[in-house]
């Protein structure tokens, strides 16, 4: 939920009294937001596993679009398919990574390791925040780095990840076919990979990508997961 400010409003706010709006704007900002100094930060928790219910925060603004709770917890389901230790031993790779809401499930979920691969500066703070208040410590590292420059340092690495996880702002839809080719032309991904974007409903990023193909979709109101694998199986529409 964002506070829309720049919308038509009455004058007089159907007859309310200034002290009346102030005391509005403030339970608005109670209720959705937890303040700290100038910036505001949407509440969030951990869906399950070892951090189950322990809260996350994320910075407001139009770049930081953070997974809801609900469509998180819809995609670790399909994921784990009712095996609370299926993702026990995987390795993760977040990117574009937000809030690192993602990652941070699969570690709770028992995940061996997770990259979070963030450019933005108080993003990646913001990542780091919400590790330390877990009391996460290992598994995982934060890039801060373009693209191109974590694709090569990870091949450098023999880094390969069981699953990939994008979730671009909704306006770079460019950054999808980007990222999805370069995934396919990189030995990130192998042929038990699972590579899932998240995106609007009201845009499709393709359904192959070099040999990277969709398996699946899954849209829950306005937003929807296509999941891809590497040829294409096997098909989770099944």
């Amino acid at each position: 939920m964002k506070a829309n400010f720049d919308s038509e409003q009455p004058a007089d706010l159907n007859g309310k009294t200034s002290h009346e709006v102030l005391c509005l704007l403030l339970l608005f900002y109670m209720v959705g937001y937890i303040g700290s100094g100038t910036q505001k930060y949407r509440a969030m928790r951990v869906i399950a596993g070892q951090y189950r219910g322990r809260p996350l925060r994320s910075l407001r603004g139009k770049d930081i679009r953070p997974t809801s709770d609900r469509l998180r917890e819809t995609l670790f389901n399909v994921l784990t398919a009712g095996k609370p230790d299926a993702l026990a031993g995987t390795v993760w790779l977040d990117l574009y990574a937000g809030t690192g809401a993602v990652g941070i499930e699969a570690l709770s979920r028992g995940a061996k390791q997770a990259y979070f691969v963030e450019n933005s500066a108080p993003a990646a703070k913001l990542i780091e925040q919400n590790l330390q208040s877990l009391g996460i410590a290992e598994g995982y590292k934060i890039l801060r780095d373009d693209l191109s420059g974590v694709i090569w340092r990870l091949q450098r690495e023999h880094f390969a990840a069981d699953v990939v996880f994008l979730d671009p702002p909704y306006r770079l839809r460019q950054a999808y076919e980007v990222t999805l080719a370069a995934l396919a032309e990189s030995s990130l991904v192998w042929a038990m990979s699972l590579v899932i974007a998240e995106h609007e409903k009201k845009f499709d990023p393709g359904d192959e990508f070099g040999s990277l193909r969709r398996i699946r979709k899954l849209a829950q109101g306005n937003t929807v997961l296509s999941f891809y694998r590497i040829g294409g199986l096997p098909d989770l529409n099944r």
